[in-house]
């Protein structure tokens, strides 16, 4: 059996990929925080498509509960590994730089890079022992083309670009590749509750983004699941984005 492992994976983009890599194969390693009703319909998706799942709840902004987590699954797995891991956990709290409390800020940084960190760094033994592995990290377009008042959230996520390229030098020779998919304006929670706060619910999305529409958690699914499959075996140190060309406008906000 294979095992994917996707932090985030209990609503939006997180869901979407779950469930993708469900139908592709995979027995899939859902992580979440607290939302253990959101995780149970991600599982309930899961199932419904044919796939097998389970649920690992433990906070990635926590190394103790990382390896607490990881250590739990390992013995009751221990002829297994996991295969692909998405590091897919995030939040935003935006705010001009001077509206920043440092809680908010940890916190930022905390769950989108030292998240990161934490479960990567645990997966990756495996990975290296077996010569083989796929880590995706979700990025965003934020790291490029922000909008003000996101300097703690596109500061993670162009850490995050930096890290998986560095990261893709040093496992390359493992057969073990690694990726970022920076996605665009996407119709998720995340999107609908970051517009509320800056007052964008109404923004015309055919103005900002040359396809005219959001994307779709599917599509970010789609292309998680091309990377970690053997097609993608000599794709590695990318950063893919998947924003219907919306960077080129994204100046006009």
């Amino acid at each position: 059996m294979k095992y994917a492992l996707v932090t985030g994976g209990s609503r939006g983009i997180g869901r979407a990929i779950c469930v993708q890599l469900a139908k592709d194969g995979y027995s899939v390693i859902i992580n979440y925080k607290s939302n253990h009703a959101a995780a149970e319909e991600t599982l309930r998706l899961i199932r419904e498509v044919g796939g097998t799942a389970e649920l690992l709840p433990f906070d990635v902004s926590d190394m103790d509960a990382v390896n607490a987590a990881m250590d739990k699954w390992e013995t009751t797995h221990q002829d297994d590994f996991i295969d692909v891991l998405v590091n897919n956990a995030g939040i935003i709290k935006d705010d001009v730089l001077l509206g920043i409390e440092p809680n908010d800020w940890h916190a930022v940084v905390d769950i989108n890079i030292n998240g990161f960190y934490y479960v990567t760094r645990r997966v990756l033994s495996n990975m290296i022992i077996n010569h083989h592995g796929r880590i995706i990290n979700m990025s965003s377009i934020a790291a490029t083309h922000p909008f003000k008042g996101q300097v703690n959230y596109s500061a993670a996520k162009a850490a995050i670009e930096g890290a998986t390229r560095s990261l893709a030098v040093e496992v390359a020779p493992k057969q073990i590749t690694v990726n970022a998919i920076a996605p665009g304006l996407i119709a998720t929670e995340l999107l609908y509750n970051s517009a509320a706060e800056h007052d964008n619910l109404d923004i015309d999305i055919k103005k900002i983004v040359p396809m005219r529409r959001l994307g779709l958690p599917e599509e970010v699914a789609y292309l998680a699941s091309f990377l970690a499959s053997d097609k993608a075996a000599y794709i590695s140190g990318q950063v893919i984005g998947i924003n219907g060309m919306y960077g080129t406008f994204v100046e006009k906000l």
